[in-house]
């Protein structure tokens, strides 16, 4: 049961999403609950637990925190990541995501098909980024790094 059964989010400092970013959201934490792969790999100097596992995601002190726990509560891991590798990226992805947004309102199907390729790509490359910063602490796979991407772009919203 190598994935995550449970994910909370620390936004209490963060003000209000917008209906967009509140939809997404809810999306990339419905898509992860129905399916995940999340692993932490074996220590040699410690034993790790087995999931299913519990994730808290929140930003403090301009880092991005995974707090891992087991199924019971009881913590399993915590790593803290550094927020400058993905800054670049969660700035592109807002800014494709507020001319998909307006593109949906506005533009023939031809064009938001443009923008949402562009979107996904900007989402794989966030995805990329997030699977090497969790190298040696974590394993997803592509499409759970691309939820989490989601996420962590939530928290950014307000960061």
């Amino acid at each position: 049961m190598s994935r995550i059964a449970h994910i909370e989010l620390d936004d209490r400092n963060l003000p209000p999403p917008t209906p967009e970013i509140e939809q997404e959201r809810r999306v990339a934490i419905f898509d992860l609950m129905e399916e995940n792969s999340f692993t932490l790999p074996k220590r040699e100097d410690r034993s790790v637990p087995d999931g299913p596992y519990r994730l808290g995601l929140s930003i403090r002190d301009k880092r991005l925190v995974f707090d891992v726990q087991d199924e019971s509560g009881a913590a399993a891991a915590q790593f803290l990541l550094s927020l400058g590798p993905f800054r670049q990226v969660v700035k592109d992805y807002f800014a494709i995501c507020k001319s998909y947004f307006d593109a949906v309102k506005n533009l023939p199907p031809a064009q938001i098909e443009t923008i949402d390729m562009a979107r996904r790509g900007i989402h794989d490359e966030g995805a990329r980024v997030l699977v090497e910063r969790l190298e040696g602490k974590a394993i997803v796979d592509h499409d759970t790094a691309r939820r989490l991407f989601t996420l962590i772009c939530v928290l950014h919203f307000g960061g």
